[in-house]
């Protein structure tokens, strides 16, 4: 129909992780994150960022333990 957005095609997990990459740093261009919300799964969004944050906070223990030591 006249007007109407074709379909954009669903995200993949490499494109959620990317995603969820970009925002960790706080890099992200506004056409890109309009892109996502149209794209991307929320409750992909919200499990990688879980499973981002649980590594981040695993690497940065494992990091001062190193030092400390």
């Amino acid at each position: 129909m006249k007007g109407e957005k074709p379909a954009m095609p669903k995200g993949s997990f490499a494109h959620t992780v990317k995603a969820v990459a970009w925002s960790f740093l706080g890099v992200r261009k506004n056409s890109g994150f309009q892109e996502d919300i149209g794209r991307l799964n929320p409750f992909h969004i919200i499990a990688v960022g879980i499973i981002g944050v649980l590594v981040l906070v695993v690497s940065l223990i494992a990091l001062v333990n190193w030092i400390v030591a």
